[in-house]
């Protein structure tokens, strides 16, 4: 398929927007607003229960004629249906990409190298639900036969980001009686603050590697291994304690799992889309298998969307174009994401793995240079708080930041006029941002002189506005899956492979032979770089 696709820059629609970009890049958003009074109406998007405004964006509709060229001379269709058809679109690693499978309904089929995947994926979801069930109910008891009251999922990466971000997210729905948390970091006090109000005789560990040999996800492991034999003393009490999501049969059981309690998944499911897989057990026990569903089926609802939706009212696709639009014609190298929800705090941070380790590429899948930015920095924090942090430089930095504004018309937890209040913020900042004000403006609310330059916004900063009813299971599905074909619409665009991660390997190898350097009983014979070298030295004499 990417043989006859056109290099990016030789590509028409490229050509057209670079020109067309020029002529737009010196018009205000005051100046497009008044000459197009409607367009606050007219570019807006609709579906699966989410509300998108994207009028306060440096665009007009002959940029959103030519995004959607630019779109279908890139094979962004072709790709889609690629990656939902089972075809190996990771071409690097040989890999169809079926996270969409995961939320497919069990009538769908999806065939990849001759089986259909999808009732493997319901025998995974009716183990886990039979599995959630049996924690949630206090059926299953822990060695000295207490049931188990706290959970900790051991992981890392998209092993840990995921079901961390679903957990807050959803700590509503959640079993109150059951405490959870999540280890991720080889940093000792990671683990050690994780454990230290519990006791092993309740607690159940969630070890999530695919191999069961991920370093940092089995140091800790193998401490939560002696943490918990320090009190239960017998190795058969692992059984009662741990559990596996892993392919690795034979290393979970020597470690002292039962493969009985071992969730798999497949080798079609990258680690940062894998949290409504097996990955997500600790989710399914925390909202239940009911809630889990309904947060497959917001997935699969946007999975739906994204594959059938004209381009031009295609959520995800427009997200995605509209970030290929300020990165590569307007310079802009980052990406706020701004939920005006609490329970939606980590849900920026888990957008920069899917994002960042997604399209933080730079070569095209032939293997030839990327000749144009790709992959923006994603960053941000819950509004209102990042208002009295970073937003001073939002409004009147030097930098131009894109922002995605998140907003819910009810809150899960009314009280008095706090809502009310919340959005507000919400449409204040995003017009601050568009329209600014002057210093004309700023002159006639009789601000002295000296003071004036200091008042001025600027303004013609875009934003989006994402609206839904409220945060539900089903919400959050639609809103990670619209960026993670937002994240495949970018990809497409730029002929990456959104897929594969070969950049986080070279630091993993070379940690390794370090830390073999470092724990050498003898004075190691260094042939790092100078710098490296005298660090690993002066680490050895002082640790």
């Amino acid at each position: 398929m990417t043989d006859r696709i056109a290099p990016l820059a030789s590509r028409p629609a490229w050509k057209a927007l670079q020109q067309h970009a020029d002529t737009l890049r010196p018009q205000h958003l005051r100046d497009i607003f008044q000459t197009d009074p409607s367009r606050g109406s007219r570019f807006t998007a609709q579906a699966c229960g989410l509300f998108l405004d994207y009028s306060k964006n440096r665009i007009t509709d002959e940029t959103l004629k030519l995004l959607i060229e630019l779109a279908n001379q890139s094979g962004l269709r072709e790709r889609a249906e690629a990656m939902f058809t089972g075809k190996k679109i990771n071409t690097t690693e040989n890999r169809a990409v079926l996270h969409v499978a995961l939320r497919a309904p069990r009538s769908e089929s999806i065939v990849v190298d001759g089986e259909d995947v999808v009732p493997g994926v319901h025998q995974v979801l009716d183990k886990m639900a039979a599995f959630a069930e049996l924690i949630r109910s206090g059926a299953w008891l822990g060695y000295t036969g207490k049931p188990i009251r706290n959970i900790i999922n051991i992981g890392i990466g998209g092993s840990d980001l995921g079901p961390v971000m679903a957990y807050e997210a959803l700590r509503h729905y959640s079993q109150r009686d059951l405490n959870f948390r999540f280890v991720s970091n080889v940093d000792g006090t990671d683990f050690a603050e994780a454990v230290r109000d519990f006791h092993p005789e309740e607690t159940l560990f969630l070890v999530a590697s695919k191999t069961f040999t991920t370093l940092e996800t089995m140091t800790n492991a193998h401490s939560a291994r002696a943490w918990t034999l320090g009190r239960l003393k017998q190795t058969e009490a692992i059984a009662r304690h741990f559990v596996a999501i892993s392919t690795n049969a034979e290393a979970v059981a020597k470690f002292g799992i039962d493969t009985a309690n071992m969730f798999g998944f497949w080798d079609w499911v990258g680690g940062r889309y894998s949290m409504d897989s097996a990955i997500g057990l600790s989710t399914m026990i925390a909202i239940g298998p009911e809630n889990f569903r309904s947060l497959l089926e917001g997935f699969h609802s946007m999975d739906v969307h994204f594959r059938t939706t004209p381009l031009e009212k295609n959520l995800p696709a427009l997200l995605g174009l509209l970030t290929v639009w300020y990165t590569n014609f307007f310079n802009a190298q980052t990406v706020a994401i701004l939920p005006y929800e609490q329970y939606l705090k980590r849900f920026p941070a888990y957008l920069q793995q899917l994002t960042m380790e997604s399209n933080g590429k730079h070569v095209t899948l032939d293997g030839a240079e990327v000749l144009a930015d790709t992959g923006p920095i994603y960053w941000g924090e819950p509004g209102t708080n990042g208002q009295h942090s970073f937003y001073q430089l939002i409004h009147q930095g030097t930098r131009l930041i894109p922002c995605d504004f998140i907003g819910f018309y009810k809150s899960i937890n009314p009280l008095g006029r706090h809502h009310d209040m919340l959005m507000a913020n919400v449409f204040a900042q995003a017009e601050a941002l568009a329209f600014g004000k002057t210093a004309a403006e700023v002159r006639a609310e009789g601000v002295p002189e000296p003071l004036v330059p200091h008042k001025v916004f600027a303004g013609n900063r875009p934003s989006n506005i994402l609206l839904a009813e409220r945060l539900t299971p089903y919400t959050l599905g639609t809103l990670v899956a619209l960026y993670e074909h937002s994240v495949f619409t970018q990809g497409a665009i730029w002929s990456i492979d959104s897929f594969d991660q070969w950049g986080v390997e070279l630091g993993k190898v070379l940690a390794t032979r370090i830390l073999g350097e470092i724990e050498s009983p003898s004075e190691p014979s260094l042939t790092h770089d100078p710098s490296t070298s005298n660090l690993i030295r002066l680490y050895r004499s002082q640790r």
